[in-house]
């Protein structure tokens, strides 16, 4: 089974596994179709988090994170979070899909060549496919801005507007990048003929990355992060990511018996979302391993979890006035017939990245050098060659040491939130993937479209329950139902006699189809 918020990438990697292709083979297809398909969310010049296990104990996190530039600019009172500026960190989206393809490889036998496997998106990029309702939304919300974004026009508004939904969108310049990483293989998007015109082009908008921070780049293999959870293991990628603060909040929630109250209830959400806050509180810790050593242990440790716990008032709402980070990104999930199973991450940070079309190559380049903090006293304080804090966190969950739940979401701080209310409904609940998917979400604090500190709720969610939550002391705001500010997820669950249950959110594009 493929899941993923684009019916032409899960069709991508339906085709790669009906050929008799693995896990990895197929999710590089996918992420290489979403790449082409889902601009303003992802793309060549972001980055990505894969985590990969099978049934033999293997399990690992592909950690395809940019660093930033060996020499960031000095800047005055913020970082700029959009821009050339903004261009700050590089990108591994690229060396990720080369160290899966190699993973594929050495483990699985896979034999599929990492040219066939982008055969699709550079189809789709050279000839075009049919303009989203999503990147619609994105470019009609951003529009007072996408003038000013250099090179941004040319492609994403071609005539001096976005395409009507359901035009053909074509990406040329995007389809010639590919071409040269399907003809010499991914590092030639850092070292090669490729390397050289992105290094070019980002020289000529002024972005402090060269083509030396280009040849750094190289993504890494890593031990996930794992929290019991239930009769599963709960597996996160570790830091820079935030995967220890979803792996907090689920540890939190089972201390409070989630379990044991109604789910939709003013009393599930509010346990939810106070468990959401306790986690958020250690957030500022997390920071680039390989600069500031990590406190796994305090995060995930017993005491500290139970500590948490005990901190959450049932009767009453913790005042949160916390800056949100906002964030978007792409989730896909792929399973094969040998149970070996991918959970990925694609992201340019922001929707439209930095906006910056980098020279003659088509690639959108991402901002997620905005996730640098400016204050010295911060683990996260911009430097050269580090890596940002860093929202991604696909997620998987095993059951007897086999991939048994595979999910993931959009949306940077809204994903622990999103995931908390999946991961409940999945295992607390037992709902399958798309009732978990589809029932009502919450976002909390502020967000780019609305700065209040609110706890904001899907409108499916009753009015009953609204003012159950608001005599606990919340602060809601009502945002729409299916609303895209809750979030893109997708969910795989496999069952332990071979059969596959997914979905992917009816917020998206997408879908999950299986074989």
């Amino acid at each position: 089974m493929v899941t993923s918020p684009h019916t032409l990438a899960s069709e991508a990697g339906l085709k790669i596994l009906r050929e008799g292709g693995d896990a990895v083979e197929a999710a590089i297809a996918v992420g290489g179709v979403l790449a082409v398909t889902y601009p303003h969310f992802c793309g060549l010049g972001g980055d990505a988090i894969w985590i990969v296990a099978d049934r033999d104990g293997r399990r690992t996190t592909l950690m395809g994170i940019g660093q930033a530039a060996a020499h960031p600019p000095v800047f005055e009172s913020a970082i700029p979070m959009r821009g050339p500026a903004s261009t700050l960190a590089s990108a591994g989206v690229v060396d990720t899909w080369r160290l899966a393809h190699e993973y594929s490889r050495r483990l699985w036998g896979g034999r599929v060549s990492l040219s066939s496997l982008l055969d699709p998106a550079i189809a789709y990029a050279q000839d075009g496919f049919p303009y989203t309702p999503s990147q619609a939304f994105w470019t009609d919300f951003r529009q007072s801005e996408l003038a000013g974004w250099p090179g941004f026009a040319d492609i994403f508004l071609p005539g001096g507007r976005g395409p009507r939904v359901g035009e053909a969108f074509v990406q040329k310049a995007l389809a010639r990048s590919l071409k040269l990483i399907a003809t010499h293989g991914p590092r030639d998007f850092y070292e090669g003929e490729l390397a050289a015109s992105l290094a070019r082009g980002l020289a000529e908008v002024g972005s402090p990355l060269t083509a030396s921070d280009l040849r750094r780049t190289i993504a890494t293999e890593e031990e996930p992060v794992a929290l019991d959870y239930r009769g599963l293991t709960l597996l996160a990628p570790p830091p820079p990511t935030q995967g220890v603060t979803t792996l907090a909040i689920m540890g939190i929630l089972e201390r409070l018996g989630v379990g044991t109250v109604a789910e939709g209830s003013a009393e599930y959400f509010h346990l939810c979302v106070e468990a959401v806050k306790q986690a958020f509180l250690d957030r500022a810790e997390i920071a680039d391993p390989a600069f500031i050593a990590p406190p796994l242990d305090l995060w995930l440790g017993d005491a500290r979890l139970a500590a948490k716990a005990a901190a959450v008032d049932r009767r009453r709402a913790l005042p949160w006035p916390h800056r949100f980070r906002t964030g978007d990104t792409v989730f896909f999930g792929v399973t094969d017939q040998q149970g070996r199973s991918v959970s990925a991450l694609q992201s340019t940070y922001f929707d439209w990245g930095s906006g910056v079309v980098v020279g003659d190559t088509g690639v959108l380049w991402q901002n997620r050098g905005a996730a640098f903090s400016l204050d010295k006293a911060s683990p996260n304080v911009v430097q050269g060659g580090k890596r940002p804090f860093y929202t991604l966190n696909p997620g998987m969950a095993l059951k007897g040491g086999k991939p048994h739940l595979l999910y993931g979401t959009q949306g940077a701080d809204g994903q622990p939130q999103t995931l908390t209310v999946l991961l409940t409904r999945l295992i607390d609940y037992g709902l399958d993937p798309l009732d978990a998917l589809t029932r009502p979400r919450f976002l909390l604090g502020r967000t780019f479209s609305d700065g209040r500190d609110t706890l904001k709720l899907e409108a499916s969610v009753s009015d009953a329950t609204v003012a159950a939550l608001e005599g606990l002391g919340h602060v809601i705001s009502r945002i729409a139902p299916n609303s895209p500010l809750a979030g893109q997820a997708g969910a795989i669950v496999v069952e332990s006699e071979g059969r596959v249950v997914g979905a992917h959110d009816p917020r998206s594009d997408g879908l999950a189809l299986g074989l």
